[in-house]
């Protein structure tokens, strides 16, 4: 049994009397360390100072606020580690349906009314399956996926009672892994035994991972078929269906499921931008002025989102209230790092609208005049800065910002969009030249990189395709190559603390651009063998 004085827990609740109430019944369980967070926004807060054994959270939050939104918040930023439990408290009793389909789902839920000995119960249960997965998160957090993948094979054989939740994390460290092929095993291996929501999710996504949007859109509208609150089933066909080129398809399934969950802010931004895409304006207005309102009191807030807003007021052709945005920009995200580049875009935006280009100039180079004021700014947002230049007849600017964008991009539909931006400008010359140019460029620093190494000059190489990283950092192909000189020199010259931390970061973040790449799985274990071979511990 384990020894409840030394859990330290935070509730999460705001009502008075039902605080008071589960900090009587932990106290009646041994936990004495217990603190407490009246809304989310105090959680969050909380949760990023100190770290707890266990988060005990109301569902029902107010203010639009759900404990399910505070529990993926706090696991997509990684503001709580796997080592933190996360134990749902409702009287809803369809919770049960919303649960059994999450992504990102509690470790526990405890349905009210219930008594302190259930409580206990519940926790010491949880707290006993922790034990048994703690050497799999410990490798996780240390980023180590392969050696959490064996440690979750050993779970499956020393505790069978969790054999389908190891399986399960093994399944999601392939996916974060980019082995999709491994992942796909898995997941299929699990639904033969029974019919599990998230495993046909995970299959659903791990088909998405191979591009195989057909299969993937199959199963994902068959889950939404069978429950209708399975809300990640709707994010994913919704990204299926963008993924194959179907924006009003995509926009129409999270139409659905901002219906069935007004108040998740990520999925109504997304919802904002396909509106845009697609040209209504006017329903992309109506969305991202609930984003905006919303925003302004989240711990994860935008300057970007009033920057999208004023797209959809300018493609209805407001540029008064355009301009009351621009305002309410400057006074509610002052202070923000993104802040001032997204008032300066704007006002390029609402200039160019009213046919000053003379003014739109004037912010633009305002906006460009340091670099590091657009390196933050989304793609998107790039987008709209280059088409603010031609329209400025900025062509030198736009034609830069054009190489940035395709310097960076991961995928063919953002090279593709780009294109689109230069034919409507009315530059389609460009189009081939600036991509046989971006081409050339990441051929020929790929190419030296490879033949200093191959030369035997390790240093050469590695100081050669990090300069390139800096130049294109946001480039898979390059991202890959300086990973792998860096590597190289490890296991050519000798172990390199920086160098092998350099690789790791390189890695992670060539695995959230393109987690489906093919090169990922062999590169990761190809970092880890140099950790094993020089006795390091990750």
């Amino acid at each position: 049994m384990i020894d409840l004085a030394t859990i330290s827990a935070l509730v999460v609740e705001a009502n008075p009397t039902m605080r008071t109430q589960l900090r009587t019944m932990l106290n009646m369980s041994g936990i004495s360390k217990v603190q407490f967070a009246v809304t989310a926004g105090v959680a969050v807060r909380k949760l990023r100072d100190t770290r707890y054994d266990l988060i005990l959270c109301e569902y029902h939050l107010g203010d639009g606020q759900d404990g399910q939104h505070l529990l993926e918040d706090l696991r997509h930023h990684s503001i709580i580690p796997l080592t933190t439990l996360f134990v749902m408290v409702t009287g809803e009793r369809q919770y049960e349906r919303v649960v059994s389909a999450a992504e990102l789902a509690p470790n526990d839920y405890i349905l009210k009314p219930f008594a302190a000995d259930t409580l206990h119960d519940r926790i010491q249960k949880s707290l006993e399956k922790r034990e048994a997965f703690m050497p799999a998160y410990r490798l996780i957090e240390l980023g180590n996926a392969p050696d959490a993948i064996a440690a979750c094979a050993t779970g499956e054989e020393n505790y069978p009672q969790w054999t389908v939740d190891f399986m399960r994390l093994r399944a999601e460290l392939y996916l974060a892994s980019g082995n999709a092929d491994e992942a796909q095993r898995l997941y299929t291996e699990i639904l033969l035994t029974r019919s599990i929501p998230w495993a046909k999710l995970g299959l659903a996504k791990t088909l998405y991972m191979q591009k195989r949007y057909a299969e993937s859109e199959d199963i994902l509208q068959g889950l939404v078929a069978e429950n209708d609150l399975f809300l990640d089933a709707y994010d994913w066909l919704s990204r299926t269906r963008e993924a194959a080129g179907e924006l009003e398809g995509a926009r129409t399934v999270l139409t659905t499921a901002t219906n069935l969950s007004p108040h998740r802010i990520g999925r109504l931004r997304r919802l904002g931008e396909l509106a845009i895409e697609t040209g209504d304006h006017e329903a992309a207005e109506k969305v991202l002025t609930e984003v905006v309102r919303k925003g302004k009191y989240s711990d994860f807030r935008d300057p970007e989102d009033h920057v999208r807003l004023i797209q959809a007021q300018l493609g209805r052709g407001d540029t008064v209230q355009a301009e009351a945005t621009i305002r309410d920009l400057e006074r509610s995200m002052l202070g923000l790092d993104k802040t001032s580049s997204c008032s300066s875009l704007s006002s390029a935006m609402v200039h160019i609208k009213k046919g000053d280009h003379a003014k739109a100039g004037d912010a633009i180079r305002n906006l460009t005049s340091d670099g590091a004021n657009t390196s933050g700014l989304s793609l998107g947002l790039k987008k709209e800065l280059a088409r603010a230049c031609f329209a400025s007849n900025m062509t030198e600017h736009g034609t830069e910002v054009i190489l940035d964008i395709m310097r960076n991009a991961a995928d063919e539909r953002t090279m593709e969009s780009t294109k689109t931006i230069l034919r409507d400008a009315g530059k389609p010359e460009l189009c081939e030249q600036l991509s046989t140019q971006m081409q050339g460029e990441v051929k020929d620093l790929v190419a030296e990189g490879a033949r200093k190494a191959q030369s035997g000059d390790f240093d050469g190489a590695v100081q050669f395709m990090l300069s390139a990283v800096r130049k294109m950092p946001g480039n898979i192909h390059v991202l890959f190559n300086a990973t792998l000189a860096l590597l190289k020199h490890v296991e050519n010259c000798g172990w390199n603390e920086r160098f092998a931390e350099q690789a790791r970061t390189l890695m992670e973040r060539a695995r959230l651009l393109d987690p489906g790449n093919a090169r990922l799985p062999a590169l990761t274990t190809y970092y880890y063998n140099l950790l094993k071979k020089y006795g390091i511990q990750p």
